[in-house]
């Protein structure tokens, strides 16, 4: 299966798998990796513009990586079939960029509404230290946003396609599955902003993966029954 992906989704999976093997088993260059190449908010001492290209190919586990990467597998072949292998790692990246410019932004907000706290506080207590610590030294890692972009991508394109979600038995089409995920997400972001999950980086994949399609749509790139 592996040998007959394209090139771009089988290089994807190799480099993730490679560079999560070096964080595991190389714990010097791992928390150098950590260091440098994790995405941290960008007032924190700790950030530098790269990050927001880098993070994407860092994982916070086995398990992390796991779910990623079986969903590239999945899907990213395919996606990368009917774009073509140039357009498909452009939309990949951007995706991945994307979606760590609304977590800036997300970072941002809770910034803002932590600094009004601190203003207005006699004095700083330890549960406001250790939010403030937490935003500023906290990383964000994966693949995540960009596979979310691959889902919604799957799901504009194939709209129709059934497919099986676990514990339900009955084939659901594609672009209600999709559809879920992304409402999933944004209740999930809404309701625990303070989450260790980046529920809305993965909406930021969507949504730079909408845009693009839709203008690729628009500008007649996609043909065909897809």
């Amino acid at each position: 299966m592996i040998r007959n992906l394209p090139p771009v989704t089988k290089n994807l999976l190799i480099i993730n798998i490679l560079i999560w093997l070096v964080q595991e088993f190389v714990p010097s260059i791992g928390m150098s990796m950590n260091r440098y190449c994790a995405l941290y908010y960008v007032e924190s001492p700790l950030f530098y513009p790269w990050q927001l290209f880098t993070y994407m190919f860092m994982h916070g586990g086995f398990t992390h990586l796991f779910f990623n990467m079986f969903a590239l597998l999945m899907f990213g072949g395919l996606i990368e079939r009917t774009m073509g292998s140039g357009r498909f790692l452009f939309f990949y990246i951007s995706c991945g960029v994307g979606a760590a410019l609304i977590q800036e932004g997300v970072f941002a907000i809770m910034a803002n509404h932590l600094y009004g706290v601190i203003d207005n506080a006699e004095y700083i207590t330890a549960d406001i230290a250790l939010r403030y610590q937490s935003m500023m030294l906290t990383p964000t890692v994966g693949a995540s946003g960009a596979i979310y972009g691959i889902l919604l991508a799957f799901g504009m394109l194939y709209p129709n396609m059934p497919l099986y979600i676990m514990f339900i038995p009955v084939p659901m089409k594609a672009k209600w599955v999709v559809l879920g995920y992304g409402v999933l997400e944004l209740t999930m972001g809404i309701g625990n902003i303070d989450s260790s999950v980046a529920h809305f980086a993965h909406l930021g994949g969507m949504l730079f993966a909408f845009l693009m399609i839709f203008y690729w749509k628009k500008k007649g790139v996609f043909h065909g029954w897809h």
